[in-house]
């Protein structure tokens, strides 16, 4: 009794559906279940840290720990120009939020311990993390303008990272490899800005931004948990480089830009630099926070085109709702990318969770979470050659963040109709994908017997693409596997089409 034989054009039509349709359910369908499962987390809602904060930061570790250690080896840092701000700052940057929502985790490990710990599992991205940042190697685009002089001279924003980074090293794992240079630097950085005329210091030359100032100065006081110093008074000091004539008489928030010699604006505030200051100045200054924070929500709160969230401009500023730069991102319909997504940690931060779970909503749909962990979205808006990580560790940062003593927690919010479109949108996606594989196999199986031009040869060169994709899935990069799927869809099935309605006289 014979079988009955399986042609091989059969097998790659079939293979094909059942590939369309696995990745349908994989890019599209799963990411719905899984939004759906973490939009119930409480913890969205109110104090504590989400589900989907730790779930990122199990499956971004070893990522980050290889990325970081084969950057450092690259030195491709010290031959990019001063102006590239992605392949520069956010290597750093992004660095710097996994650190401090690594330290976030552990905190909240410590309290309700269970599985292991975030420093032990992470230790080893800890350590590249922070190595990375104060890697003088890195810091190419810094001593292009200050030369020698990087470390103490102005140059605000990167040392306030490398503060951020050796003092959550130290605090994590106890490791002293960078104390000396968290010691230089948080002395004659805070020594620095106290005798600056207007209390702020230049991120670069004729570029002063309030905003790093504020960082700078919280991460100074963080600093002293590690260092045993107090800086306190430093603080309360340093306040003045933000009230009185220093802010936009708009709106009464610290401004964008500011001429560091005495403090005048040049420019409004912003929605961008708004969302760090209230996070930040929070840790410093919780009364003053407060208070921007309330301002913050009046004159840039906004809920337009099924979506709410953070203004980049407050309203009835001239630059209008349609507007792009790398700090911003995308500007649309007013919403500010950057205002919104790191709003979260300031929302969070200073209690106001009838803020922090709209935009938290609105920031996972957009994320495009996949099952594996990778926050597909967030990777999209970071830089693939120089900071591949920075959307996916900024989300971890912005989600761990909790509210401060003394701040009253306010809690409300609601699913937005952005929300759901961007639900739906996924969910079509995948429809029309699975559909299109099911429309394939029915059109193949009315012209099964139809002859197929070097048909075994398609064949091989078909389950070659497939194997192959197999292979480097398991053990290198995954865009390369979708791609040797992609060119599998697209070897065999289109010339069957063709050659089965030639046969038929079509």
């Amino acid at each position: 009794m014979s079988g009955t034989r399986i042609r091989p054009a059969t097998v790659c039509v079939y293979g094909n559906a059942a590939i369309i349709a696995a990745l349908a359910l994989y890019f599209f369908a799963a990411p719905v279940a899984m939004l759906l499962f973490d939009f119930a987390d409480p913890a969205l809602r109110g104090p504590g840290i989400p589900q989907c904060a730790w779930r990122w930061h199990r499956a971004l570790t070893p990522k980050y720990a290889r990325w970081a250690r084969e950057r450092m080896s690259s030195g491709r840092a010290e031959s990019l120009g001063s102006a590239d701000v992605s392949g520069t700052e956010w290597p750093l940057f992004g660095s710097v939020f996994y650190l401090l929502g690594t330290e976030a985790l552990q905190k909240e490990w410590e309290e309700h311990p269970a599985g292991v710990a975030p420093k032990v599992y992470a230790r080893e991205a800890i350590d590249a993390a922070a190595d990375l940042v104060t890697d003088p190697g890195q810091a190419g685009w810094v001593k292009k303008k200050y030369g020698a002089k990087y470390l103490h001279e102005e140059d605000c924003f990167y040392r306030m990272l490398v503060i951020c980074a050796a003092t959550s090293q130290a605090k994590l794992t106890g490791s002293t490899s960078h104390l000396a240079l968290l010691r230089d630097q948080v002395e004659t950085l805070s020594a620095e800005i106290d005798r600056s005329r207007a209390g702020l210091l230049e991120d670069y030359p004729a570029q002063c931004y309030p905003t790093d100032v504020v960082g700078a100065i919280a991460a100074i006081k963080r600093a002293d948990a590690v260092l045993g110093t107090d800086h306190s008074a430093f603080c309360s000091r340093a306040l003045r480089g933000f009230s009185g004539d220093r802010l936009d008489p708009a709106t009464g928030l610290p401004v964008y830009l500011a001429f560091s010699y005495d403090g005048q604006p040049l420019s409004p505030a912003r929605g961008c630099s708004n969302s760090y200051m209230t996070t930040f100045g929070a840790e410093v200054w919780p009364d003053v926070a407060r208070g921007w924070y309330a301002l913050y929500e009046k004159h840039f709160w906004q809920h337009r085109l099924w979506a709410v969230g953070f203004r980049e401009w407050p309203r009835g500023d001239l630059h209008g709702d349609w507007y792009f730069d790398v700090d911003s991102g995308p500007v649309i319909a007013g919403h500010g990318t950057a205002a919104c997504a790191f709003g979260i940690g300031a929302a969070r931060t200073n209690g106001r969770f009838d803020h922090a779970w709209s935009l938290s909503a609105e920031a996972l749909a957009m994320s495009w979470p996949l099952p594996n962990g990778t926050l597909a979205g967030a990777r999209i808006l970071s830089n693939a050659t120089d900071a591949p990580y920075l959307g996916e560790a900024g989300m971890i940062f912005i989600f761990t963040r909790q509210p401060l003593p003394g701040f009253a927690e306010v809690k409300g919010g609601r699913l937005i109709g952005y929300v759901c479109v961007i639900l739906c949108a996924y969910l079509a996606v995948a429809a029309l994908l699975i559909f299109g594989a099911w429309r394939s196999v029915r059109r193949w199986r009315r012209n099964a017997g139809r002859a197929v031009r070097l048909e075994k040869s398609r064949f091989v060169a078909w389950a070659a693409l497939v194997l192959g994709a197999v292979a480097v899935f398991l053990l290198g990069p995954w865009q390369m596997a979708l791609a040797s799927l992609f060119l599998a869809q697209f070897l065999t099935p289109a010339e069957m089409e063709r050659a089965a309605k030639t046969a038929a006289g079509i």
